[in-house]
């Protein structure tokens, strides 16, 4: 049985991605969360719509 690539403890490819400083201060900022709620909420009502 052979081994999955790039699984090795310590190496580069086992670690994850880290997100960008921006990703980071977009996750953490309450306008963009408010904002991302929103449009998270009316694509669901869009969806619910178009199933009755």
């Amino acid at each position: 049985m052979s081994k999955p690539v790039n699984k090795e403890p310590y190496q580069q490819a086992y670690y994850p991605p880290v997100p960008t400083g921006i990703t980071c201060h977009m996750r953490s900022n309450v306008i963009w969360q408010i904002f991302r709620f929103f449009v998270i909420n009316l694509k669901m009502l869009k969806l619910m719509r178009k199933s009755h």
